[in-house]
């Protein structure tokens, strides 16, 4: 099951499990935060875009009911630690992983077939310079493989008429967010920020879209990441389902 540098780490839910590779970009806090911000439904058809090494999916099914993920990821290597996590969850049957480019995924799964997208896609444009060596580190972090507009186009065509988009990114990227949103018919119905500190500015945006609805936006307060004191706020620790959450 396990290759060389690969280790399973515990996700604290359902006994769920993930493969990770220490030399390789791995899940964040903000997958995290993105698989507690969307809300499903018996039977939704969820495509995850952009999947890494599967958290998203696998954490979806594990808090939902009858729904079946397709995750799609690029790196080979990475989409095959998302596919042996998956059997090692036993979830083969709910999870799908797809190795190909996000841009070209419409053709193989069809148009107007899904009931939600989510993504935690690359947050930096390509033009601010790399600053990491790893190759599988920059295709993670950088749009290398399709830009913000790219991940948007390709939901709209995925989504059902009335279907949900869910979003996590770098707050100082609401405006092309929102912008991109707007163009391709999704409109943003919840917004939610993500605080470091009470008193600091977000670092992150939580955006729900939803395909063809009328104006109309909730704003939901923030959420703080740590306490004064340094300590993980009550919510965040409620997210994980535990006491302790490890940094990384």
């Amino acid at each position: 099951m396990l290759k060389n540098g690969e280790r399973i780490d515990d996700l604290n839910l359902n006994g769920l499990k993930i493969i990770q590779h220490e030399s390789k970009f791995k899940f964040g806090m903000d997958a995290v935060l993105l698989s507690n911000f969307v809300y499903t439904k018996k039977g939704d058809k969820i495509v995850d875009l952009g999947c890494g090494t599967g958290i998203i999916p696998i954490l979806i099914a594990g808090k939902s009911n009858d729904t079946h993920i397709i995750g799609v990821e690029i790196q080979k290597e990475v989409s095959d630690m998302a596919y042996r996590s998956v059997m090692l969850n036993n979830l083969t049957d709910r999870i799908t992983i797809i190795n190909d480019d996000i841009r070209k995924i419409v053709d193989k799964l069809g148009i107007e077939k899904y009931d939600i997208v989510t993504t935690n896609p690359p947050y930096m444009p390509c033009e601010t310079g790399f600053d990491k060596n790893n190759e599988s580190e920059n295709i993670s972090r950088y749009e290398l493989n399709g830009n913000l507009e790219d991940f948007i186009k390709v939901t709209w065509r995925l989504l059902k008429f009335g279907g949900k988009f869910f979003l996590v990114h770098r707050a100082d990227r609401l405006v092309d967010i929102v912008y991109n949103l707007r163009k391709y018919n999704l409109e943003p119905k919840k917004i939610r920020f993500v605080q470091p500190y009470i008193d600091e500015k977000p670092n992150l945006v939580l955006v729900e879209a939803k395909k063809g609805a009328k104006m109309g936006l909730n704003i939901i307060k923030p959420l703080y990441v740590y306490r004064d004191n340094g300590k993980y706020t009550d919510e965040l620790i409620e997210i994980y389902g535990k006491t302790s959450i490890e940094e990384g």
